[in-house]
């Protein structure tokens, strides 16, 4: 699968209303199920890459709810995003198998290495870095989720290597390089 976000950007001068028309048909489609709010926000990300903020108030509307409530849980979730993630998602896991065999550190040095925090998108748009509870990859610990391929025994230098593959580059080698740590690894 592609790691890229799965939603397309807005073209620049589309109008915002291409985007309101759609979260409002998702809101009406699945508005009347029971525990309908979930799956509402999940269809809303899958086909927006994150909640808009005026999804909000649509969906509190539609299900009765306050907007207080769809905030809470919106932010309650680490999954959903209130911001468009970069062409890529990073996710570092922070269980406490993958604490035990480096993650603190590995995680330390992703931020670091992508200047950004979690939950946030690198400078240069093209890596989101998010932390996730658990990849199931205990055994082969500290491990990573780059888009939807898992990597087991990351270090800083695969960590590096797996993310220069991501990126854009003028010079073929680099990917190559990259390509080459990550086979290594």
């Amino acid at each position: 699968m592609p790691d890229i976000a799965p939603h397309a950007p807005r073209a620049p001068g589309a109008p915002a209303s291409a985007d309101a028309a759609h979260i409002a048909a998702i809101v009406a489609a699945r508005q009347h199920m029971p525990g309908a709010l979930l799956p509402i926000l999940h269809e809303i990300q899958d086909t927006q890459g994150f909640i808009p903020d005026t999804a909000v108030p649509v969906i509190a509307g539609a299900l009765n709810l306050s907007r207080a409530e769809v905030h809470g849980v919106i932010t309650f979730y680490h999954h959903f995003r209130q911001q468009p993630a970069g062409r890529h998602v990073v996710q570092v896991c922070r269980a406490e198998a993958c604490q035990a065999v480096g993650a603190e550190a590995l995680a330390e040095h992703a931020q670091r290495a992508l200047g950004c925090g979690f939950h946030e998108t690198s400078a240069d748009g093209q890596v989101t870095l998010e932390p996730v509870y658990c990849l199931g990859q205990c055994a082969c610990g500290p491990a990573v989720m780059v888009g939807e391929q898992l990597h087991g025994y990351v270090d800083a230098a695969r960590f590096d290597a797996l993310v220069r593959a991501l990126r854009p580059s003028s010079n073929p080698s680099t990917a190559a390089t990259a390509a080459e740590a990550e086979a290594q690894a």
